[in-house]
């Protein structure tokens, strides 16, 4: 069996979680195992899964039994454990028992540590009186005077460890996955969405086929969605950099695959969706809308504009003239003109339908009777 030394670090994966250990994968004929309350974060839950790549480092041995850890718990350690744990850059567990000046007063062990104001959390940082007293995990960075100087930080293994997160998501959230989420907050362009922990960006425009201007309208917080991953900018140096953006719009079927049930010369009345410089967007099906083109609109010019005499939300009865189902396009004018224009047509050849004799009406024969 391969032998392990005292804070030998070990990159593996996890292969099992069961209800107090985490077993890991170390390409043997036994398997390794970490604490799992090492694992549990402050709501009691399990920040790792199965097929999770960890970093870990070897505490000891008992026959088959190859016991690890993320961090060195400290309560005995002496000075010579900590120097080795700065040697091999072994985490260890610490109290942070006082805030002082330019910092915090850290015990690990026997020894006494400084952990300065700005390696003191990380994403979500707290007040500073709100960490004392807690028990944190550190990384030595500097290590004098056989232990009479120790400064550490807890930053560097909160960073770690949201590099070794965005690292696993990785490799699970990739371009053309479907995923579930929750939505973690609403804004104007969109929402948040959760994914095991990282944020990604559903922008109000994927959200649904049809046209959405409130997303508290169709979304709420908290509320469960699927959605296709269309954008995975992963930086795994810089995790905060890192971008995913999600399309529940790509899920649903395509309405204008449904556009054949819509013909030339189809009246609709439908509500104005946009206004554009150039025309109005009126939608006739969820999912689809048409364009009136300015230069159709009644009692309207080129310096007229067009968000001052119609909004959005008015209703607009519409006839449908040209269909570019390709290009998705639909071009409309307004029914009311075109209706009145056939109702005058109409009016007239009735009212001439007979000369006075009961002849066909001949407009030249009329003239001629003048």
């Amino acid at each position: 069996m391969k032998g392990f030394e005292i804070g030998q670090e070990v990159e593996t994966t996890v292969v099992q979680i069961s209800n107090d250990t985490v077993f890991i994968d170390l390409g043997l004929k036994s398997e390794g195992f970490v604490d799992k309350a090492e694992f549990i974060d402050a709501d009691g839950k399990c920040t790792v899964n199965e097929g999770d790549k960890i970093k870990v480092y070897f505490v000891s041995s008992n026959r088959d039994e190859l016991h690890f850890t993320t961090r060195l718990k400290g309560e005995n350690a002496d000075s010579n454990v900590l120097e080795s744990a700065y040697n091999s850059g072994l985490p260890v567990e610490g109290n942070v028992t006082a805030e002082i000046k330019g910092g915090f007063e850290v015990k690990i062990g026997t020894s006494r540590a400084f952990c300065p104001y700005s390696q003191m959390g990380y994403k979500n940082r707290l007040e500073p009186a709100e960490y004392v007293g807690r028990n944190l995990t550190f990384i030595i960075t500097e290590f004098k005077n056989e232990g009479k100087n120790i400064i550490v930080s807890n930053r560097k293994v909160e960073e770690q460890a949201e590099v070794n997160k965005v690292n696993s998501l990785a490799e699970k959230l990739t371009v053309g996955s479907v995923v579930t989420g929750e939505v973690k907050s609403l804004q104007s362009y969109g929402a948040f969405i959760d994914l095991n922990g990282f944020q990604a960006l559903l922008p109000i425009s994927e959200i649904s086929h049809a046209r959405v201007n409130d997303v508290s309208e169709v979304l709420s917080v908290g509320q469960k969605i699927e959605a296709k991953i269309i954008k995975a900018e992963w930086n795994t140096s810089k995790p905060e950099r890192s971008k995913v953006s999600l399309s529940m719009k790509e899920l649903e079927k395509d309405p204008w695959d449904e556009v054949s049930s819509i013909n030339i010369g189809d009246k609709f009345t439908g509500k104005i969706a946009r206004i554009a410089a150039f025309g109005l967007f009126v939608n006739l099906k969820p999912g689809i809308d048409g364009l009136v083109h300015v230069s159709l609109l009644r009692d309207v010019n080129d310096k007229t504009n067009l968000n001052k005499k119609f909004k959005v939300g008015d209703t607009m009865e519409v006839i449908v003239q040209k269909i570019d189902a390709g290009e998705k396009r639909i071009s409309l004018a307004p029914a009311g003109e075109s209706d009145e224009e056939e109702d005058d047509a109409s009016a007239y050849m009735n009212a001439h339908a007979n000369d006075d004799d009961g002849d066909t009406y001949n407009p030249f024969a009329a003239l001629l009777k003048k």
